[in-house]
């Protein structure tokens, strides 16, 4: 079964996952991709890929991506932060955190993380 990666990014680090996606464009393809609303727009317009979207993060799509991953759906989360500004919905991204930590679910929030998480998932389906 292919596994599920939940990929979001805040509006200055989209353009970063998307070329993070690019990249490794062979493993995203036999993923099941789970976003919320901007990032999966971005993501499906510049790559073709599809995706599985929730709602705008601002509007409680963290929220509902937190409840897939706290039912067992998700593999692994990509999260790129933009630490360096506020972003007015901060609990709800504080508890979709939160919640991959509570299920031990590999979270990557910068690109280093991410091609650590992306590198596992290679290895995975090549085993």
């Amino acid at each position: 079964m292919s596994p599920t990666v939940v990929l979001i990014a805040h509006d200055r680090k989209k353009d970063e996952l998307v070329a993070l996606i690019q990249l490794h464009f062979a493993l995203f393809s036999d993923c099941r991709l789970l976003t919320t609303q901007a990032t999966g727009a971005r993501i499906a317009e510049t790559t073709g890929l599809s995706i599985s979207s929730t709602l705008s993060g601002s509007l409680g799509g963290d929220l509902q991506v937190a409840a897939q991953i706290a039912g067992g759906q998700v593999n692994a989360a990509i999260f790129l932060l933009d630490p360096l500004y506020a972003q007015p919905h901060e609990p709800d991204i504080q508890a979709l955190l939160r919640i991959c930590n509570i299920y031990n679910v590999p979270l990557a929030t910068n690109l280093a993380t991410a091609s650590i998480v992306v590198n596992s998932l290679e290895t995975e389906a090549t085993s």
